[in-house]
C-alpha cells in the first residue's frame, strides 16, 4: 500500500517529475547549469552570424561555405573524439574545450569590434570552433549518459531540453538587438563570456563525480566519466570506431536513423542554416530582430513538445512519433517561402521546433537505453560524424543552387526531398514498430 500511493500521487501530479533529477541527482544542477549558459551565448551567435555574412557579401553560396568551414573540421575530428572521450577524463575534455572556445569567440569578438574581420578570417575562426565542437559535444553527451540515470532518464532529458529552448526566447531575439542596436562584435563578446561560467560549472561537476568515487558504492556511476585507466592493449581510435561501429550494427534503429539523417539533415540544415536567414533578410527585406523572433518562437514550439513528452515516464510507438516530429518539422520548412507575414513565418518556425523536438527527444532517450555506458563517447561521435558528415558538401550545394535558380525553389525542392526520405525511412518496420 506504501509503495503504491506515491505512484498514483505521481501520476496526479506529473509536473513534479521535472523536480526528480535536482532531487536526486547532485551532479545535474552543474551539467545542466553549464549547457544552458553556453547555449545563451551560441543562440545568440547563431543569429548575429548569418546576419553579418549577409550585411557583408549578400550571398547564399558564401554562407554555404562558412557553414562549410564549420562543419568540416567537425566532422573530421568525430572519428577521433570518440575514442579520446571513451579514454580519457570526460568532463576535463569538456573544460579544456570550453576555455579554447572562450579564446576563438573573443578574438572574433576582437576583430569585429576594431572592423578587422572579413570573410577569410571569419572561415578560419569558424573551423576551429567547428574543431573544437567536434571534441565537445561526444564528451558532453557521454556525460549526459551517465548522469542522466534510469530513474531521472525522461525528465532530466526533456528537462535539459525545455530549459535549453526557453534559452531561444531571449538568445535569438538578444543577438538580433544587438546587432541592430550596438555591433555583431558585442554579441561574440557575450558569447565568449559565457564559455568562462560554463566553465566554472564544469569544475563543480567534476569535483561531485570525484567525490562520488570515493565512497566505493557510488564509484560506478562516476567511473565512465572520470579517467580511464591505461593498458597496454587499449585500442588506437581506428579499432574503436569499428568496435563502435560493431554496437550500431546491433540494433537497427540506431544505424538506419543515423543514415538516413545523413540525408535528411542535408535537407533541413542546408535551408535552416543557409536560406531562412536569407529569406527573412534578402526576399522578404525584413529587419534581423524578425529572423531573431523566429528562432526564438521556434524555441517555443520546441517547449511544447519537451513539456507534453516529459510528462509521461514512457511512450508507445516512439519510432512513429519521432518520424513523425521529424516529418512536422520538413512540412514547415516547406510552407515556409509561402508566408506572407512575419507572423505566419514565425508560426511555421514554431511547428518546426514542436516536430524535431520530439525527435530529438526521443533519439537521445533511445541512445541513452541501448549504447553501454564505456562505449557511449563512440556511438556518440559515429552518430554526429554520421549525422553530419555530408553537411559541409550540403551547406555549400545549398547555397551554389540557391544563387543558380532561386532560394524559393531550392528552399521547396530540399524540403521535399527531406519528407520523402522520412516518409520511406517509416515503411522500415524495424523503425515503425520500434518501442
Amino acid at each position: 500500500m506504501n509503495t503504491a500511493a506515491p505512484s498514483g500521487q505521481e501520476r496526479r501530479n506529473p509536473l513534479q517529475g521535472f523536480a526528480a533529477p535536482f532531487v536526486q541527482s547532485r551532479a545535474f544542477p552543474y551539467l545542466w547549469l553549464g549547457h544552458l549558459i553556453s547555449f545563451l551565448g551560441s543562440s545568440v551567435t547563431m543569429v548575429i552570424l548569418p546576419v553579418l555574412v549577409y550585411s557583408l557579401t549578400g550571398s547564399t553560396t558564401t554562407m554555404g561555405l562558412v557553414m562549410a568551414a564549420y562543419m568540416l573540421p567537425n566532422v573530421v575530428m568525430l572519428p577521433v573524439s570518440g575514442h579520446i572521450v571513451d579514454r580519457y577524463d570526460r568532463v576535463r575534455i569538456m573544460m579544456l574545450a570550453d576555455i579554447a572556445r572562450f579564446a576563438v569567440m573573443m578574438i572574433t569578438a576582437v576583430l569585429a569590434l576594431t572592423g578587422i574581420l572579413s570573410i577569410p578570417l571569419l572561415y578560419v575562426l569558424v573551423a576551429f570552433y567547428g574543431l573544437l565542437d567536434g571534441l565537445f559535444q561526444p564528451a558532453y553527451a557521454a556525460v549526459r549518459a551517465t548522469v542522466f540515470t534510469s530513474d531521472i532518464r525522461v525528465a532530466a532529458n526533456s528537462l535539459t531540453q525545455i530549459t535549453t529552448q526557453s534559452v531561444r526566447l531571449i538568445g535569438p531575439a538578444l543577438g538580433g538587438l544587438l546587432i541592430t542596436r550596438l555591433s555583431a562584435g558585442v554579441g561574440f563578446g557575450l558569447d565568449a563570456f559565457t564559455y568562462l561560467i560554463s566553465l566554472i560549472c564544469l569544475v563543480y561537476l567534476r569535483r561531485v563525480l570525484i567525490g562520488k568515487l570515493l565512497p566505493g558504492p557510488a564509484a560506478d556511476s562516476a567511473a565512465s566519466v572520470m579517467p580511464v585507466p591505461e593498458t597496454s592493449d587499449t585500442p588506437n581510435w581506428k579499432d574503436d570506431f569499428i568496435e563502435g561501429i560493431s554496437v550500431l550494427r546491433s540494433h537497427p534503429w540506431l544505424w538506419i536513423t543515423i543514415l538516413a539523417f545523413c540525408f535528411i539533415n542535408i535537407c533541413y540544415a542546408g535551408i535552416s542554416s543557409v536560406l531562412l536567414p536569407w529569406l527573412f533578410k534578402i526576399h522578404h527585406g525584413w529587419p534581423p530582430y524578425v529572423y531573431g523572433l523566429a528562432v526564438t518562437f521556434s524555441g517555443v514550439g520546441a517547449i511544447i513538445a519537451g513539456l507534453l513528452f516529459g510528462l509521461r515516464p514512457k511512450w508507445k510507438n516512439r519510432g512513429i512519433m519521432a518520424y513523425g516530429g521529424a516529418m512536422l518539422g520538413g512540412v514547415a520548412l516547406l510552407l515556409m517561402p509561402f508566408a506572407g507575414s512575419p507572423a505566419a513565418a514565425i508560426g511555421f518556425f514554431a511547428l518546426e521546433g514542436f516536430g524535431l523536438m520530439i525527435f530529438g527527444l526521443i533519439w537521445e532517450i533511445s541512445l541513452q537505453e541501448l549504447v553501454p555506458k564505456e562505449a557511449f563517447g563512440r556511438v556518440a561521435s559515429l552518430d554526429l560524424f554520421g549525422s553530419f558528415a555530408l553537411l559541409p558538401v550540403g551547406y555549400i550545394f545549398v547555397g551554389w543552387l540557391a544563387d543558380l535558380i532561386g532560394g524559393v525553389p531550392t528552399i521547396i525542392i530540399f524540403s521535399s526531398l527531406g519528407l520523402t526520405c522520412v516518409a520511406l525511412v517509416l515503411c522500415v518496420p524495424a523503425i515503425r514498430k520500434f518501442q
